[in-house]
């Protein structure tokens, strides 16, 4: 028997996931975004959590017509299902000094364990911003409600602008 004549190995089944692509991407804005008006709140603010907020959070400012747009570093996951012990807001910090009496809109990709979403609330709260929250996606566990979700899921999320491994190193070119 040669190694051609042998079974494929089994492989493992790759869990099932929630998957936004790049076509499904500005539905699911122009939808959150709706909400948003349909609610009666006017930003005048979007703060994108970053990484996973800010292109979310781009596309909901040109969504609402909001020019006020800022971004707040929250770093939390390390990997699929792997956290810090808490999330921590890392520099550069954004120049909250216009926020007091301003109507923010934060904006996450997902809502998952809520901690994040919960520590940046907290901090435009304690600045005396009014602040709203929209995700994408919220996950059943979230121990804070977004005041505005495109969609729930229980899932892992493969988001269009992470579905790829980070580029490393040079890459060869074919002549």
């Amino acid at each position: 028997m040669t190694s051609t004549d042998l079974p494929a190995p089994e492989s493992a089944p790759l869990p099932e996931r929630e998957v936004l692509t790049w076509e499904t991407f500005p539905v699911a804005v122009r939808d959150l975004a709706h909400k948003v008006v349909d609610s009666g709140f006017v930003p005048e603010v979007v703060i994108a959590v970053a990484r996973g907020g800010l292109v979310p959070g781009g596309a909901m400012a040109y969504a609402l017509g909001t020019k006020g747009v800022g971004t707040l570093n929250v770093e939390f996951y390390t990997d699929i299902g792997k956290t810090l012990d808490d999330p921590r807001v890392l520099p550069p910090l954004m120049d909250t000094s216009e926020l007091p009496g301003a109507k923010v809109l934060v904006v996450d990709d997902v809502a998952d364990s809520g901690r994040t979403l919960a520590l940046v609330m907290d901090l435009l709260e304690q600045k005396g911003a009014e602040a709203r929250s929209a995700v994408l996606f919220t996950k059943p566990r979230t121990i804070i409600q977004p005041d505005y979700s495109w969609k729930d899921t229980d899932l892992w999320i493969t988001f269009p602008w992470s579905a790829e491994p980070p580029v490393t190193g040079a890459r060869s070119i074919d002549a």
